[in-house]
């Protein structure tokens, strides 16, 4: 399938790895997530992550012990990470 923007609809678009920065899901503080997935469109230069990749990401900070990630993680380091609850019971989209 072919990937288009998002935002433009345009499909001079590459998929790369780059670094995000999250706020934890309890505010306490901001975390770099290094070699994140990551949709680039030449076009608009807007780089952005996929709905699902947001979602893998939000999901996995809710259910995992923040306080064991420091200042920097990569993606699939945190993605790796060991789950305190089997899946976030507090998202009603899945129902």
């Amino acid at each position: 399938m072919k990937v288009i923007c998002d935002w433009c609809e345009s499909q001079n678009v590459e998929e790369s790895k780059e670094s995000v920065f999250w706020e934890l899901p309890d505010g306490t503080r901001a975390i770099e997530i290094s070699e994140t997935p990551t949709i680039v469109c030449h076009d608009c230069q807007i780089y952005y992550q996929p709905d699902n990749i947001v979602k893998n990401i939000e999901d996995q900070l809710f259910l995992v012990d923040t306080k064991k990630i420091g200042k920097s993680i990569r993606y699939e380091d945190l993605m790796n990470m060991p789950r305190l609850l089997k899946k976030n019971y507090f998202d009603f989209t899945q129902w």
